[in-house]
């Protein structure tokens, strides 16, 4: 059911609105990890949140990319998220241990990679990324030519793998792709979840939780817990060591309370107005992807278009007053854009006024790579 003083506090929280920070790589602090499997989205949803100009805003997470302070990586849900350098590594190491685990047993029952092909492959990587990192292809080609993993879904799966721990990264944009890095020369030291917590996975959780809580509350344990992958019994532990770092903000719909930072509600206060008004949203925005009760936010009918066959694929949403109410994309040229603007339920018909700031938020969108 859609809840829409839920959704604009969670607009507030999460600065679509009210936006105060300059520096891409303190936006991904402050989330811990977004979204990162549409590239251009996501650098769009980093973006939006920037207190910049929109061509300003994407150099400047252009930047934060090639200066090593933001990267893409797995560390967790056995998909592609947004962190920042020093988070990857100790992120990693604590949530995405199974998936670790289901990888390697794979690639030893059902693609017979051997262990001496993954140090061969590695050995690779290291040498032809360089400091700077080269694209995706070329890397799988040296693999091929040095007649290593020399069918596709080998060396797919070796890419991946070396990116869920950590071996490989992805780095600096390069147009509509990040480049391949090796994590060692890349990522900081003392990033492991030994240096950082002393192995403490409940410390570890504790950290997570507040960044959760405090970029994306109102929310529950068990949100952060669907979030994350982590025990609801370690994430309820780690809740006692945030003391006044979170406040409850009231009780969803199970009964469970859900958890934001001490000054949201002042905060809503001032911008809640500015979080009714309409705001284009890229595709896989945290704002639908962070939470599991993505129908706080859109009717059922609704995210059946959205989400078309509910198959992972996020299309970019118009959201306002609360609600995601239509789809939109852009279409026309590169200097003649034009926006595209459709209800998301036949019956609903999209305001004037939500079509003129539509139209003003496309005019004001944050688009990459730039045209």
């Amino acid at each position: 059911m859609v809840d829409r003083e839920l959704v604009t506090r969670r607009v507030v929280a999460q600065e679509l609105v009210g936006a105060r920070r300059t520096g891409a790589a303190d936006v991904a602090r402050a989330f811990l990890a977004t979204q990162g499997q549409d590239l251009t989205g996501a650098v769009s949803s980093l973006a939006l949140r920037l207190a910049l100009p929109p061509g300003a805003a994407v150099a400047e997470v252009e930047r934060a990319f090639a200066d090593g302070e933001i990267v893409r990586g797995y560390p967790m849900r056995g998909t592609v998220f947004i962190t920042a350098a020093e988070d990857l590594r100790w992120l990693t190491q604590l949530c995405a241990p199974a998936e670790i685990r289901g990888s390697a047993m794979r690639r030893e029952k059902h693609l017979g990679i051997e262990e001496s092909t993954m140090h061969s492959a590695r050995a690779v990587l290291e040498e032809v990324t360089g400091e700077s990192g080269i694209p995706r292809s070329e890397l799988l080609a040296h693999w091929t030519e040095r007649g290593i993993a020399t069918e596709q879904a080998h060396r797919y799966h070796i890419l991946k793998h070396f990116l869920m721990t950590d071996i490989a990264v992805y780095g600096p944009l390069a147009g509509r792709e990040n480049l391949v890095v090796a994590g060692d020369r890349w990522l900081p030291v003392g990033s492991s979840l030994q240096e950082r917590f002393g192995g403490d996975r409940t410390q570890a959780a504790a950290e997570l939780l507040r960044r959760y809580l405090t970029s994306r509350g109102p929310a529950s344990i068990r949100d952060a817990a669907w979030f994350s992958k982590l025990p609801i019994a370690l994430l309820t532990a780690a809740l006692q060591q945030l003391e006044d770092e979170v406040v409850p903000a009231g009780p969803d719909a199970r009964g469970e309370m859900r958890y934001e930072r001490p000054s949201l509600q002042a905060e809503w206060e001032q911008h809640g107005g500015a979080a009714l008004k309409g705001i284009l949203l890229p595709p896989f925005d945290e704002i639908v992807l962070g939470y599991p009760d993505r129908l706080a936010l859109m009717t059922p009918a609704a995210h059946e278009v959205l989400v078309p066959g509910n198959r992972g694929v996020f299309l970019g949403g118009f959201l306002r007053r609360g609600e995601i109410i239509a789809r939109w994309r852009r279409a026309g040229t590169a200097a003649r854009p034009r926006l595209e603007l459709a209800a998301l339920e036949d019956h609903r018909r999209l305001p004037n006024i939500a079509v003129a700031e539509a139209d003003s938020r496309f005019r004001a969108f944050p688009v990459y790579p730039p045209r």
